[in-house]
């Protein structure tokens, strides 16, 4: 009766006409004037040719992707093949953004998956009940509330984005609905379809291409705690002044950090910078998120020092403007080297904290293995709702044939998915 209810809503009243930029966000209204105030010719002719300039540039950009992916994206596997520092090169400077969605489906292995799978997410969508759906209508508005997109309440924009959500918590019961997860498939929203979007989000989380990512969503958020501990140590290597003056202060990564790896920085950063990270990140993995991080800390470096634990903690939540400028940050974060520690201290985190698990398992006897195995899969059971209340805990039902079934379609696909990066 409650589903029929919410289903039944009808969409609220459209909100009234505001300036939006570029991407769809609404100007707030001090930028808003300020770009009504008159200029002299002298400065407005000067603008004029640097769009014009702008302009220029971008169409040759865009000529030069569209001969690189080909016909609906039938050249692109062969190009990545024969030149793939040069698709590394371009990805690295932005992705025209009239083609990012579908390079973006390209890239991620994504395309594969939904072409292999026809009529899944329908029957998700249409067919299927999820216990998360009060949870994800209740977080609706929180997602992107400043984008013309979704401001409407139950409106196309919302309801896109609830069957998103609602078809992965079917999709993948074990992981079902956390918070973040919204964001994620919000940006994705705005530069493709449901259908391609869906997909999408089981190829990062499934791992069609790169690592997966579910364990950023799973009880306790493990994959979060990982990434937290190899970030710290990271710190401390490469910033060892500002990692003393943390552990001075007791500033740990899980007071600022957390959301930049639940959300792939799509949570309160500038768009435009979240977009040029998005690029990278689904084609070179989430090494950019650690990369970015520490580039923004060096940037700030200087400042962070001096600050006090009150004044560093909002310092390390709003960056400067000037730090947030894709061309500025990106070849700073690029020009540091961390993939070889970071598996390094993957498998140290790793080794540390299995132990515990190792010696209870092999002190026991069968009986007590299997009690205790027991245990482990009953929690494994136990979801986190939100990222500020990580530690808040809800029981889910195992896993549905139908989720087992996506498994295996996903684990059959990959294989070829990784063709990609090859």
């Amino acid at each position: 009766m409650e589903r029929k209810k919410i289903e039944e809503f009808e969409p609220g009243p459209v909100p009234p006409a505001r300036p939006v930029d570029r991407f769809g966000f609404f100007v707030p209204e001090e930028n808003n004037s300020s770009q009504g105030s008159i200029k002299n010719n002298s400065s407005q002719g000067s603008i004029t040719k640097k769009v014009i300039n702008e302009q220029e540039r971008e169409e040759r950009r865009i000529r030069k992707w569209r001969k690189m992916i080909g016909v609906g994206g039938s050249d692109w596997k062969h190009y990545v093949r024969r030149k793939p520092q040069v698709v590394l090169r371009r990805i690295r400077k932005g992705i025209p953004d009239c083609l990012r969605g579908l390079v973006w489906q390209l890239i991620s292995g994504s395309r594969d998956l939904l072409l292999m799978n026809p009529g899944v997410y329908e029957q998700l969508v249409l067919y299927e009940t999820s216990t998360s759906e009060l949870d994800i209508i209740r977080d609706i508005s929180r997602t992107f509330p400043s984008h013309v997109f979704f401001q409407q309440r139950h409106g196309p924009g919302q309801r896109s984005l609830y069957n998103v959500l609602k078809a992965y918590s079917v999709y993948d019961r074990d992981v079902g609905y956390v918070q973040g997860m919204g964001f994620l498939a919000g940006l994705l929203l705005l530069y493709m379809s449901e259908e391609d979007a869906f997909w999408l989000l089981v190829a990062l989380l499934k791992g069609a291409v790169h690592a997966p990512m579910e364990g950023l969503y799973l009880v306790g958020l493990p994959l979060v705690q990982q990434y937290l501990f190899q970030f710290e140590q990271l710190v401390r290597e490469h910033l060892p002044k500002l990692g003393e003056h943390f552990i001075e202060e007791m500033i740990n990564p899980s007071m600022y950090a957390s959301q930049w790896f639940i959300t792939v920085f799509s949570y309160s950063f500038p768009f435009n910078l979240a977009l040029r990270i998005w690029d990278v990140f689904l084609y070179e993995g989430v090494m950019i998120v650690f990369q970015v991080g520490l580039a923004l800390l060096k940037f700030c470096h200087d400042d962070l020092v001096k600050l006090p634990f009150e004044k560093l903690i909002h310092a390390l939540r709003n960056f400067p403007e000037d730090a947030m400028d894709p061309d500025t940050i990106l070849p700073m974060a690029h020009a540091i080297k961390v993939s070889k520690r970071l598996e390094e201290l993957k498998h140290e985190y790793r080794k540390k904290n299995e132990k515990p698990i190792l010696r209870a398992e092999s002190s026991s006897s069968p009986v007590a293995q299997k009690q205790f195995s027991g245990k482990c899969f009953s929690n494994s059971m136990i979801r986190s709702p939100s990222l500020e209340e990580s530690s808040a805990q809800g029981t889910q039902p195992p896993a549905t044939p139908r989720s087992w079934r996506g498994r295996r379609l996903l684990s059959r696909n990959s294989t070829k998915s990784r063709s990609v990066k090859e």
